[in-house]
């Protein structure tokens, strides 16, 4: 019930809608019920008048005709008008659902596949606007149209209809049993097809890993497993509707060969009239009718609710990092960058950083280096707080940063990495993406600075070239001065930049490190470094291992310590010089 409740409140932005279709539906209803009442009173004329009746019986006709006219205008708008209203709903959830997701931070990113999140984006919000549509409509048709027959077969023979409807609470009760039965199989279906989505989406995007390792076996083998799963999920539910369906027609059957041959026994007796059991009968089709369209409703029903229950259940997720209420903007970055004893560890797992202190003065460039796991990404990732410290504290200006807007934050600081993201769409949307009310003399501009206006003017439709998903019509070596170009766009005091070359050629990794270097220039900047060589010219460089920051220091004075930086600078020069030799 709570969830009803819940369902009901998208209903509140199109309530004429939704109050036009009822008293459509409440039009349409009646004017079924009064079907089985005109004919009845028509047969009854026959027997009773048959000479003088025909032209009542004329004019009940053109009523009949009328009052069918009326009822396709209900249908009409019940039909449109009621789809309508349920598309929009389901264009609100699901507009609601993606800003939800928005702001979720990465750890439930982290957590959850890209294919299952697509699913309850897509698929599970499908049955809810049927179900939007159908559900308070068909239940209120249905009702009315139940109580109304049922009053009026008493009319006719009390006795009858008791007997008839010796029937309905077993019918009742079965139905309650499968109906809670096709929702447990119906949410296993749910979770089931969203295993293979993920699994789709997994494989479609590593489509190239699997190629080149000629693995189309594997991936085949693995998604008919996930598709196998599905399959049975929808054959139980199947067996279950089969029943469900099936134990309903019984029913049915059973009170219409009770309601004739009990009505054949009282015209015997005298207790009912032809005219009158004729128009019984009708009147049990139009019982039953709505009473069948509950019972296959709970199907869809059953359906929508698990999408909605799913729906919510991401809802209910609160975003793990979110401004506070008395969060301030930051205009400008005048100082410093100042970790306070940090440390930190994701939600499961040992501690990634420990007792981390550091200053980066404004203007400073700072690099990290360091073993992979050591937490060189971890700890940039904390200044944007795309994760939140554990313990300690990160102060910009003095200020914690958890007291500072996170749109205001993060404004002021750009990203390069080493994976880089384009969207699909032209390179110029690509750039754009670093600033979209940017001017196109913004972007060329901006593309000129990181090395790219001469190779983007290479191709034939220059800035208005197709990149692909991912990127993936352009070298690695173009995408990241892409990438570079939508930095210089956004123009933040604060750069990251994540091992933005280490998966470069020689020639390409010269061509972008000298558009970082015009980046970084003036700027705040955090390099992670993999190469050695392209650091020599740091204010400071950190070298980061499991017990926090071990060494500290320029080039020289670290190699003049003969730590660990000397030992990883002197391992690469000696690769550098065999692959030379």
């Amino acid at each position: 019930m709570d969830m009803i409740r819940k369902f009901m409140k998208y209903y509140k932005p199109y309530k004429l809608i939704f109050f036009t279709d009822m008293a459509c539906a409440l039009t349409a209803s009646g004017i079924d019920l009064m079907f089985p009442v005109l004919v009845r009173d028509i047969l009854n004329r026959l027997q009773t008048q048959a000479a003088a009746a025909s032209g009542t019986i004329i004019k009940i006709g053109i009523l009949m005709f009328a009052l069918y006219i009326i009822q396709y205008f209900c249908n009409y708008y019940i039909t449109s008008w009621g789809h309508i209203m349920g598309a929009r709903m389901e264009y609100d959830m699901r507009n609601k659902l993606f800003t939800h997701l928005q702001k979720l931070s990465f750890t439930y990113f982290d957590n959850n596949k890209t294919g299952q999140i697509m699913s309850r984006i897509v698929n599970d919000l499908l049955d809810i606007a049927e179900l939007a549509h159908h559900g308070p409509e068909e239940i209120f048709i249905s009702v009315t149209k139940i109580l109304g027959a049922f009053i009026i077969l008493l009319t006719i023979n009390v006795k009858l209809t008791l007997i008839t409807f010796a029937f309905l609470p077993v019918m009742t009760w079965f139905s309650f049993y499968y109906n809670d039965k096709m929702r447990a199989v119906f949410t296993r279906n749910k979770e089931k097809i969203a295993d293979v989505n993920a699994q789709l989406e997994d494989s479609i995007a590593g489509v190239r890993v699997v190629q080149s390792f000629s693995n189309e076996g594997i991936e085949v083998e693995k998604f008919k497993k996930g598709n196998k799963l599905f399959l049975a999920t929808k054959e139980d539910s199947y067996e279950y509707m089969g029943r469900f369906y099936s134990g309903v027609t019984l029913f049915e059957g059973l009170i219409y060969v009770s309601a004739a041959i009990i009505g054949a026994l009282f015209i015997g007796s005298g207790s009912i009239n032809a005219a009158d059991l004729v128009a019984y009968l009708l009147f049990i089709n139009t019982f039953l009718a709505p009473i069948r369209t509950i019972l296959h409703f709970t199907e869809q029903f059953q359906r929508g609710m698990t999408g909605f229950l799913r729906y919510e259940e991401i809802l209910a997720i609160n975003p793990d990092i979110e401004d506070k209420e008395d969060a301030v903007d930051i205009n400008d970055f005048n100082k410093d960058i100042v970790f306070e004893d940090v440390s930190f560890k994701y939600s499961s797992g040992d501690y990634v950083l420990r007792n981390i202190s550091l200053t980066i003065n404004k203007g400073e460039t700072i690099a990290l280096v360091g073993q992979s796991g050591g937490g060189k990404t971890t700890l940039c990732s904390l200044i944007p707080r795309f994760y939140d410290v554990t313990e300690g504290s990160i102060k910009i200006d003095g200020k914690d940063i958890r007291d500072i807007k996170l749109d205001s934050l993060r404004k002021k600081i750009g990203i390069v990495q080493q994976d880089v993201y384009l969207f699909a769409g032209s390179i110029m949307e690509n750039i754009r993406y670093g600033k979209p009310d940017a001017s196109d003399e913004e972007i060329i501009e901006a593309s000129k600075n990181a090395n790219a206006h001469e190779f983007i003017m290479a191709f034939e439709n220059g800035y208005n070239t197709y990149v692909g998903e991912r990127g993936v019509k352009l070298s690695g070596g173009q995408k990241q001065r892409i990438s570079i170009a939508r930095a210089f766009l956004k123009n933040p005091p604060v750069l990251i930049l994540d091992e933005a070359t280490s998966s470069l050629d020689n020639q390409s990794e010269k061509i972008v490190q000298q558009s970082l270097e015009k980046l970084s220039d003036s700027r705040t900047t955090l390099v992670i470094a993999h190469r050695l060589s392209t650091i020599k010219n740091a204010d400071k460089i950190l070298v980061l291992t499991d017990n926090g920051i071990e060494e500290e220091g320029s080039h020289d004075e670290l190699l003049t310590k003969n730590g660990i930086y000397a030992a990883l600078y002197n391992t690469q020069f000696a690769e550098i010089s065999e692959s030379v030799d």
